[in-house]
């Protein structure tokens, strides 16, 4: 909470009852399901991930599949953050992930920033040392300089220079990204949207001249899925903007005949990045 700072002026936020204050009396409300939401009135949230995508995603991760990732980040960030840092998740969705990570981090406190608000409700519970504020990730973050000692960005959109200005001298940025090979299974099958194989390049480039590489790692295993999953899965992320309800169902109802479980390949790379 020390770390937030007012969107409107730029000073510090302080709790208030049910609300956050600033001594300029900017106040923003926290909702009842814990989160605070610091967008100023009139901002566009079009993008932010909806209700049945969020429920689609808090679903499949709860069920496991992607748990040896969730432990690769959690083990990545543990050795990268300094000691009671603060862990700040761009992009946090239901903040599985940044959960995983404070779990790793005896004493870290993790604030998970999200454009939806859907998204904020689970991650405002999903661990008690997270704070969770509604924030669009293309503006400049509410967030002091040099306040977090590690940005968490997984599978999410990245705001370079912002994450630069927040993180510490010491601290250190943590991206996770999907391979070319990333849920390839499903791009045939069922038709989700392809992961750009230049994806990695385009990520150093985003990145020069605001951080240096510091390690890249990659993670690979295999999950078994019924067809609720593998509708779950595909819901979950941006092909459920494209592909209608009736015509996913068709194209699961065709894997189920091939027999009970569906094999897809998850692939990732995890890369460290320290100040430039």
């Amino acid at each position: 909470m020390a770390a937030l700072r007012c969107p409107l002026c730029g000073r510090p936020l302080r709790a208030a009852g049910s609300s956050l204050r600033c001594p300029d009396r900017h106040s923003f409300d926290r909702a009842r399901q814990g989160y605070v939401n610091l967008l100023p009135g009139g901002a566009d949230a079009a993008t932010a991930d909806t209700a049945p995508m969020v429920a689609a995603r808090e679903s499949f991760l709860a069920a496991g599949h992607y748990a040896p990732l969730t432990a690769a980040v959690a083990h990545a960030a543990a050795r990268a953050a300094p000691p009671g840092a603060l862990v700040l998740d761009a992009g946090a969705g239901t903040g599985h992930y940044l959960a995983a990570v404070l779990d790793a981090l005896p004493g870290a406190g993790g604030l998970a920033l999200d454009l939806s608000k859907y998204a904020l409700r689970r991650a405002a519970r999903a661990h008690p040392a997270i704070t969770a504020a509604v924030w669009d990730l293309w503006r400049p973050l509410p967030v002091a300089d040099g306040a977090a000692g590690l940005v968490l960005n997984v599978f999410a959109p990245r705001n370079p220079a912002e994450f630069r200005r927040v993180l510490a001298p010491g601290g250190a940025l943590l991206v996770v990204t999907p391979t070319a090979d990333h849920l390839a299974e499903l791009v045939e099958a069922v038709g989700t949207l392809t992961v750009d194989a230049d994806k990695d390049a385009r990520l150093e480039r985003a990145l020069a001249g605001h951080f240096a590489p510091a390690g890249r790692t990659g993670h690979r295993h295999r999950a078994v899925l019924g067809a609720d999953d593998v509708e779950r899965l595909v819901r979950m992320g941006p092909t459920a903007h494209h592909l209608g309800a009736d015509e996913l169902r068709e194209r699961i109802s065709r894997l189920e005949s091939h027999g009970p479980g569906f094999a897809v390949t998850v692939s990732c790379t995890l890369s460290l990045y320290r100040p430039a």
